[in-house]
């Protein structure tokens, strides 16, 4: 089952982005206060090839000024859930949890008769399905009923660690709203502080910063809400499926071996 879990060495990864991504803040917000306090006579006095190479370049200044760190975080936990919806789609497979070539491998040593390398294939694999088989056979000499016993136990430690590893994305579905409206307060404390210190006529541009603020930051927490609550239903439903798929095949097959060996013994 550690196929379902993130590696150590990918942990190492992510906490060394994470290093390098808040390393990398001040420079961008410097990078961007320095434009915006630019002189108008050090502006080039050619025009720009491109003016819209050059708009897009200023919003995206604008937009990275604007997020500020809690931006940052919100960037740091897409890049997250991107790689962990890559990881899931890669791991809950039929071709993972029960492969196709161990079940046709089975078949073929149940029909020979060969019970002990039915057992090795089992235990060699590292698929769900390999697992709950040899929990079956292990406890045959007991008896069917405690082999399908076994079989149902595997199968219910398989589905719980499944629901583990889908169980950040309801977390990230959560805690994006949750950050973004730490940003909307943050936004509009900062507006309204603007308008209660103000003892002369107020700009438009020192009130607008902190509502653009607040709507952009409230925008990236519900731009990663929605997909990360759509796949986690969509994974929940997977695994349901995987895990009743697999158990049903290796409650069959340790049924058809417990047929076979009685068949045997009493031939």
């Amino acid at each position: 089952m550690g196929l379902l879990l993130p590696s150590n060495r990918t942990a190492s990864w992510f906490c060394l982005f994470l290093v390098l991504a808040a390393a990398a803040t001040p420079s961008w917000h410097a990078s961007a206060r320095a434009q915006e306090t630019q002189p108008p006579s050090a502006a080039p006095a050619a025009a720009t090839p491109s003016g819209e190479s050059a708009e897009s370049q200023s919003s995206l200044m604008w937009l990275i000024e604007t997020s500020g760190w809690i931006g940052l975080v919100l960037l740091i936990l897409s890049i997250y859930f991107l790689a962990k919806v890559i990881q899931l789609f890669l791991v809950l497979r039929p071709e993972v949890v029960a492969p196709e070539a161990l079940s046709q491998q089975f078949g073929t040593l149940l029909q020979s008769r060969d019970f002990n390398g039915i057992f090795k294939s089992a235990k060699e694999s590292e698929s769900a399905l390999g697992a709950m088989v040899s929990a079956g056979l292990l406890e045959m000499q007991s008896g069917i009923d405690p082999a399908r016993e076994a079989v149902e136990r595997v199968g219910e430690l398989t589905t719980i660690e499944m629901e583990k590893s889908i169980s950040m994305l309801a977390v990230l579905g959560s805690l994006g709203p949750m950050i973004g409206l730490l940003g909307t307060l943050k936004g509009m404390i900062a507006s309204f502080s603007v308008i209660a210190m103000s003892d002369t006529q107020l700009r438009p541009s020192e009130v607008a910063g902190g509502i653009s603020e607040a709507l952009v930051l409230t925008f990236e927490g519900v731009g990663l809400s929605v997909p990360a609550i759509y796949f986690f239903a969509l994974f929940k439903n997977r695994v349901a499926s995987l895990a009743t798929g697999a158990q049903f095949q290796a409650d069959d097959l340790i049924r058809q071996v417990y047929a076979a060996a009685r068949s045997k013994t009493a031939g």
